[in-house]
């Protein structure tokens, strides 16, 4: 039973460093987007965002990069993109107007001005894209993508995803942490509570009552004491991090 419990236990906690680890990657591609875009709000010059994150809906890329797939971009300078890059770009086809589409480059040139421009092609798509993409709407390269990342924000998108996905995990660790806390404050109480033996006192404590209580501070009680009290603070300090 009690293996059961650790590997449940563990598995949560792995689960829930995931989704974290996650979020927080997410959170931080929209910080420095949501900053940079203000600057260049700001300045008059909008760009592209140094890194954006976008869901892949279609299976145009398939099977290098799947429906529900995430895609992790970088904006990059249009020289350095080379044919067999995959790129992110808005279209201004009148076909997919304003639609932000990943597909990799098939081919490369310049015009007149010497502005970059490309042809661009879904791996599943049996023709190359019936536009030009300019560079000034090219988005950024594709650095990597994480799998099935778009299934965790539909299920996150609801409240019973939120409840499943977050909330009862935390209220499990959380309920398993607290179990454990005061089953080793009741360890530590036994423990301490527990009378000496007459044998093994000194002679100077030893008397000839039967009520008399005898408390020892010995080198061994504290180093006990210390060590329980250290695993006491691991787990009160999990804890807190759980419920904030």
């Amino acid at each position: 039973m009690k293996t059961i419990k650790s590997i449940l236990h563990f598995l949560a906690s792995v689960f829930m460093y995931s989704v974290l680890f996650l979020l927080l990657l997410i959170a931080t591609t929209v910080i420095i987007y949501v900053v940079e875009q203000k600057q260049n709000i700001a300045s008059g010059n909008p760009t592209a965002p140094i890194f954006s994150a976008y869901v892949i809906i279609t299976n145009s890329m398939d099977p290098t990069i799947m429906v529900n797939d995430a895609i992790i971009n970088r904006r990059s300078q249009p020289a350095s993109i080379k044919v067999g890059d995959i790129i992110t770009y808005v279209s201004d086809d009148a076909i997919s107007y304003g639609k932000t589409i990943t597909h990799r480059v098939v081919a490369k040139d310049q015009d007149d001005m010497g502005r970059y421009r490309f042809r661009t092609k879904g791996d599943n798509n049996n023709a190359e894209d019936p536009w030009i993409v300019l560079e000034k709407n090219v988005i950024g390269k594709a650095m990597f993508k994480i799998p099935m990342l778009g299934y965790i924000q539909q299920l996150l998108a609801t409240a019973y995803g939120w409840i499943i996905a977050i909330v009862l995990p935390c209220l499990g660790i959380i309920i398993y942490d607290i179990i454990k806390l005061i089953k080793t404050l009741m360890l530590s109480n036994s423990k301490n509570k527990k009378p000496k033996k007459i044998d093994d006192m000194p002679n100077s404590m030893k008397t000839d009552g039967d009520d008399t209580e005898l408390t020892s501070n010995g080198k061994g009680d504290i180093q006990h004491e210390k060590k329980i009290s250290k695993v006491n603070l691991l787990y009160l300090t999990q804890l807190l991090y759980f419920v904030f």
